[in-house]
């Protein structure tokens, strides 16, 4: 299907469908297959005929993110803002006129940036390992006795947000909610706007009570910045920080199980040992990287991009896992990258992750699988490999459950900290 004004109509390509089965089926043969039909740069068409290109190609998506002047963050210049219904399932993901960091640009930018690395840097990295710890041991303790779980639903979708929660300045007891609240946002389908509006509320009644009585914690922290910026947009940033780093880590954590379970690369040997858990990660930002595919930028003039021209206003999204496989980049995709980690899925440029976000998700799920791996050390996989299934995302890869056994085993209750 070419909608009007589709980007493709011009070189008489028909643009892929960024949705369907596919995405969560056999998305490294979707993305070969675009590169080999489109180039680096592929005309893809959104929920509701809305047209966009998705940049495939590493050196090209190098390109996009690292020159904000010309792709740039701000959602306003998308040139199908007429097009877009109040109730598109994407708004969430592709904001507009949104006070938050991931659409500010410029100096502001750079302001807004600081604030919130400052803010995580604040955290203690051995209290933060010790909160994972704790947390990890009380999810554990609810299962360990059955010799069964599904490590996804029962651990892995838990214990970010609960860590995550914790350190921003959240009771403990609001996590379950706001896990339901990120997985309806992300997913991007019918529950995607009442997913949005909740953990919007959280994040204010978050800052109103910070505000009246500060903590320890990355909200006051952020309250007390110098810069200028609003309870509003404070909210907001929170909003981002919360889904970018609850959502895509536990996927990390179940991403890397699986192929520790799975993948003859890292599978127990005969005396049981494993290859490290740092370097099953690391490969996993490779070759399964939790964030598929991310929304966006635009470009602010007429533009070349690989073989394509892109028009002022184009919204051109960024193909993480498919740059991560480009094979300009992975000329041996079953060789281990070693702790090679110049991958996409951290973002690049000055819009990337910042590095403390980063420290703190690899903190939490490491942290996450060394735990399981540690309590219950004979765990194996419930079902077939090839009969795991994935969220029906273009967006984030990660596994819709992931049944394991293991030997019974007692809990072990930890000390609240």
């Amino acid at each position: 299907m070419t909608s009007p004004g589709c980007p493709a109509s011009a070189h008489g390509t028909a643009p892929v469908p960024l949705s369907g089965p596919r995405f969560a089926t056999e998305p490294a043969t979707l993305y070969r297959e675009m590169r080999r039909d489109h180039g680096s740069v592929a005309p893809v068409v959104l929920d509701g005929g809305i047209p966009a290109w998705l940049v495939v190609g590493y050196r090209e998506l190098h390109q996009v993110t690292g020159d904000p002047a010309l792709f740039s963050r701000d959602s306003d210049l998308w040139n199908q803002w007429e097009n877009i219904p109040a109730d598109w399932p994407l708004l969430p993901m592709i904001g507009h006129k949104q006070p938050s960091i991931l659409y500010t640009v410029g100096e502001r930018h750079r302001e807004r940036a600081a604030m919130v690395s400052h803010a995580l840097e604040s955290v203690d990295p051995f209290e933060l390992k010790a909160h994972a710890e704790q947390f990890a041991d009380e999810l554990i303790d609810g299962f360990c006795g059955a010799g069964e779980v599904d490590i996804i639903a029962d651990y892995a979708m838990m214990l970010p947000v609960r860590v995550l929660a914790r350190i921003y300045g959240f009771s403990d007891e609001v996590g379950p909610a706001l896990v339901t609240a990120m997985n309806d946002m992300i997913d991007g389908r019918e529950r995607a706007l009442a997913g949005q509006q909740h953990l919007a509320r959280s994040m204010v009644g978050l800052i109103a009570e910070k505000h009246a009585r500060p903590g320890e914690d990355v909200a006051s922290y952020m309250l007390a910045d110098t810069s200028g910026f609003t309870h509003e947009e404070i909210a907001q940033d929170l909003m981002v920080m919360m889904a970018a780093g609850h959502q895509p880590t536990a996927d990390w954590i179940g991403n890397s199980l699986r192929l520790m379970l799975t993948d003859d690369r890292f599978a127990a040997s005969l005396f049981g040992g494993r290859h490290s858990v740092a370097e099953a990660m690391n490969e996993v930002l490779w070759e399964d990287c939790p964030t598929q595919n991310v929304a966006g930028r635009w470009a602010t003039r007429d533009t070349r991009l690989g073989d394509r021209h892109i028009r002022a206003g184009d919204l051109v999204l960024l193909g993480l896992a498919a740059a991560n496989a480009d094979p300009q980049v992975r000329t041996d995709a079953s060789v281990l990258t070693g702790g090679n980690n110049a991958h996409f899925s951290f973002g690049h440029g000055e819009h990337r992750c910042p590095f403390p976000a980063q420290e703190v998700a690899e903190v939490i799920a490491r942290t996450g699988i060394e735990v399981v791996l540690d309590r219950l050390p004979d765990i194996d996989l419930a079902a077939p490999a090839d009969a795991l299934t994935r969220r029906p995302s273009p967006w984030l890869r990660g596994l819709t459950d992931l049944p394991v056994r293991f030997t019974p085993t007692a809990a072990v209750p930890s000390a609240a900290l």
